[in-house]
């Protein structure tokens, strides 16, 4: 099912992360052994640096992205927008126990056709949903377009590693322990047997750097985590 494409491949997704959004964080703290919590930190610092004005983070989830911008210098505001209700659900429910809670505010919509004017926010950021676009290039120029001139965009996304023995440990782990941590803490080992496999489908950090050039960026770099398994990318908008 990962290499789905299209309306099929969105209407999948978003059947699966529906099931799982009440153990979604829960998960991600598991397979991660919280790491999850420090990347989106350090992406929502180069998101927002030397910046000011609204801040956008699509594909939400449970809304770390939106909460981390919100802290931040020169943010004043950031914005989540889901497709899943269940996920806007949880961000907002999420929002008592969070200090920046007033300083974001959740939104339902389409990463593939943003509900923003042009140039609207002066930078926006996605985490961990690229694998589960429907049609990447069409979400990466959606948040060209809604950036302004001289804004950032930037993305916090698993990245397929290089053949060595830490790719074989890391496959390993990923195929093979979390599809049953899954079963176990979510009762869906077929959304967790999902998503490994979409990262085997993804581009290569490099190949996602030229993404960002060939959409309009500049100034296009990334930076990898996690021994080598996660990338942030980030481009500016000329």
């Amino acid at each position: 099912m990962a290499n789905l494409k299209g309306e099929e491949k969105q209407v999948f997704v978003a059947d699966l992360f529906a099931r799982i959004a009440k153990r979604y964080d829960l998960m991600n703290s598991l397979m991660t052994g919280g790491m999850h919590h420090r990347w989106k930190r350090r992406t929502a610092h180069v998101t927002t640096e030397g910046l000011v004005g609204p801040a956008l983070d699509i594909a939400t989830g449970t809304g770390d992205l939106a909460f981390a911008m919100a802290d931040l210098p020169g943010v004043t505001a950031s914005i989540g927008v889901d497709l899943l209700p269940e996920m806007i659900h949880q961000a907002r429910t999420k929002q008592a126990n969070v200090k920046s809670r007033d300083s974001a505010a959740f939104l339902l919509g389409d990463a593939l056709s943003l509900p923003f004017a042009d140039g609207s926010f002066a930078c926006a950021t996605a985490g961990f949903s690229l694998r589960n676009m429907p049609d990447l290039p069409s979400a990466i120029a959606e948040m060209f377009r809604v950036v302004r001139s001289g804004g950032r965009v930037t993305t916090l996304e698993l990245t397929p590693m290089r053949q060595g023995p830490k790719a074989a440990l890391f496959r390993l782990y990923f195929h093979g322990v979390v599809p049953r941590v899954g079963q176990l803490i979510a009762g869906d080992r077929g959304a967790y047997t999902y998503l490994p496999q979409s990262v085997d489908y993804f581009l290569e950090a490099n190949r996602l750097a030229r993404l960002f050039e060939d959409t309009g960026f500049v100034d296009v770099s990334y930076q990898t985590l996690g021994f080598g398994t996660v990338a942030i990318h980030q481009g500016r908008k000329p």
